[in-house]
């Protein structure tokens, strides 16, 4: 089991980036597909993007396709998610997830992120 940390979100203006970490603790983290999803304010929580657990296979909601960026460093038991070109859409409390089978088991406690225009 995995314990997850968030950090890096913040106040950008449109077309600006940010850089979101998670910091895993615990047993095996690259054994875990890492996910990160976001929740708007009256919305629900929908799938931003994930990496396998070598890193070598991401996929992404159309929604930020060519605009973020997921990376993982075993090593440093860290997944990051690279945001460019950030709209007000984007705006949101980002989470990030870890599973092992086809259900994300564990979350971290988010980090807000707002696009301002």
């Amino acid at each position: 089991q995995v314990q997850l940390a968030e950090s890096g979100g913040g106040l950008v203006q449109a077309g600006g980036s940010l850089r979101l970490s998670c910091a895993a603790s615990g047993r095996a983290f690259n054994s875990y597909t890492m996910g990160w999803f976001r929740q708007a304010p009256g919305k629900e929580r929908e799938f931003v993007a994930q990496i396998t657990w070598g890193g070598g296979y991401t996929y992404y909601a159309d929604s930020v396709k060519g605009r973020f960026t997921i990376s993982r460093d075993n090593a440093k038991n860290t997944v990051y998610l690279q945001m460019n070109s950030l709209q007000p859409e984007d705006t949101a409390v980002y989470y990030c997830a870890a599973k092992r089978g086809s259900d994300w088991q564990t979350w971290g406690q988010g980090t807000q992120v707002t696009v301002s225009s």
